[in-house]
């Protein structure tokens, strides 16, 4: 749709709802001079028409960015910790507002949205922590009267490319530790969650009172703004998450920056839930459920594959295929709704083709049902072969491959054998084999009898292989958004 933005027009909306950019501390229409319509995934129904970014815009905000970002630095620890205190406070009386963005915008479930609003929160936290936590050092040098000091300081601006699958969270997990460390941030969302993966969050960090400029927030057509934003010189950081495609391609285009840049990426997955001869059977059929079904499997972590030995495996297909079966689909408003729509129509049309290649194979059909809009419901397939492509992909939808193991070799060599190394868990009842197993395995995170679904603002998140650069949350983001500047004195 193309048509000029009237700007008045514009001001007097913008109290109804969010329908332009956040930029240098203003709501103001994109001059791409087009609008992009923000539909429910659900219903189909318009949340939102949002005036698109132009070029004009990015550099605006870029611009805005780096000049907030100087006096931003100069705050004291204590103010920026305050900040996000307030931000939490505003985060808390909004809470029934941000779970029902999420529930409209990203598809999510009142029990994913109700647990994204937590992860934020913890976040913001965590990120509250952090400007004190910033030190430099003081290193003796084998010479009289020399001194030597590192002096830990904010990179500038950071750029922040955010998914639609946790779009607040994973926004705010890049954002929050980038402005408590003295950063000044420029956002883009996933066209699919404009709100929720960006300008939701400028409004939560507005209301605490954070200066103008210091955080931005761009939505526009990645055809557009895209590679601009990427190969844009002020940022000195760039952090994305998303396909593994996608990943490749902006840290390539960042390569053609005029001024390098350190890149965090977090790519797509393929984890394994490996269940040994000696796993709780109930527990692990519980967990490798909510593993893969949470939010329709649509988070880079979800159980992917679901490893089972032999000696196990024809009682957890029994088990796995009754809970599948009461798994309730659907109305995402729905309390007890665990599955709802996917996010867009191409989504529903992979997982189709994923489900069309597993029929293909001659795997056993377990667990199946409609695909009504964009609602996909659980599907469950067993005898999978571990080589087969169908379990080499990355199945971004509720749809459930079952893998027998010979043995335990065998299965720490079948959860190993795929390109990516995200997250990953090992079920047993003994658990020093249990980390002796997890510490074999080929991923950047492991977890012992527990899903592998977990992000936990303090500890470390990242993936080995295909599945990403760098280290994100707690001390590990604190060192990725920091510089270290060396200062030595000769007294």
């Amino acid at each position: 749709m193309n048509h000029n933005v009237d700007h008045a027009a514009f001001v007097a909306r913008a109290y109804d709802g969010f329908i332009g950019q956040f930029i240098a501390g203003k709501w103001v229409p994109g001059t791409e001079g087009k609008t992009a319509l923000d539909r429910n995934p659900y219903d189909n129904n318009v949340l939102t028409e949002i005036a698109q970014a132009s070029l004009a815009d990015l550099d605006h905000a870029f611009a805005a960015a780096k000049t907030a970002q100087v006096e931003w630095a100069r705050t004291l620890p204590s103010e920026r910790t305050a900040l996000f205190l307030r931000a939490v406070s505003v985060l808390d009386s909004r809470k029934e507002e941000v779970v029902g963005w999420l529930i409209r915008e990203s598809g999510s479930t009142r029990i994913k949205a109700d647990v994204e609003w937590a992860a934020v929160r913890a976040g913001m936290l965590e990120a509250a922590t952090m400007p004190a936590a910033a030190q430099g050092h003081i290193i003796p040098i084998d010479r009289p009267g020399k001194e030597a000091r590192v002096y830990k300081k904010p990179v500038g601006v950071i750029g922040v490319i955010s998914p639609w699958n946790f779009p607040l969270h994973l926004s705010n997990r890049s954002v929050a530790p980038a402005l408590a460390l003295g950063n000044a941030v420029v956002l883009k969302p996933s066209n699919d969650t404009p709100v929720t993966g960006g300008l939701l969050l400028a409004k939560i960090y507005e209301e605490a009172g954070l200066p103008p400029g210091v955080l931005n927030v761009v939505v526009g057509s990645s055809s557009v703004i895209g590679d601009a934003f990427s190969r844009h010189p002020v940022p000195r950081v760039l952090t994305f998450t998303g396909s593994t495609p996608v990943g490749r391609h902006i840290a390539r285009v960042a390569g053609e920056s005029s001024l390098l840049k350190r890149i965090g990426l977090e790519l797509g997955g393929n984890a394994p839930l490996v269940v040994l001869d000696d796993a709780d059977l109930e527990k692990a059929v519980g967990a490798a459920l909510v593993g893969r079904f949470m939010h329709q499997g649509q988070i880079c972590m979800s159980t992917n594959r679901i490893i089972i030995d032999a000696m196990l495996y024809d009682r957890f297909v029994e088990a796995y295929v009754e809970a599948a079966k009461a798994v309730k689909y659907g109305d995402p408003n729905a309390p007890d709704t665990l599955v709802g729509p996917l996010c867009n129509d191409s989504q529903v049309n992979s997982v189709a083709a994923s489900i069309a290649l597993a029929r293909a194979s001659g795997f056993r059909e377990c667990v199946s049902g409609p695909i009504e809009g964009r609602v996909v419901a659980p599907h469950v397939f067993a005898d999978v072969t571990n080589d087969s492509d169908f379990a080499r992909s990355e199945i971004f939808g509720p749809v459930a491959p079952l893998i027998r193991a010979t043995n335990e070799a065998e299965a720490l060599a079948f959860a190993n054998d795929t390109e990516f190394g995200l997250s990953s868990a090992v079920f047993t009842g003994d658990e020093s084999r249990g980390l002796a197993f997890a510490q074999q395995i080929e991923a950047g995170m492991t977890h012992i009898n527990d899903i592998t679904v977990h992000d936990y603002p303090h500890v470390m998140f990242g993936g080995e292989k295909n599945s990403g650069l760098g280290r994100f949350n707690g001390k590990w983001i604190l060192e990725e958004f920091t510089t270290d500047h060396f200062i030595s004195i000769q007294r």
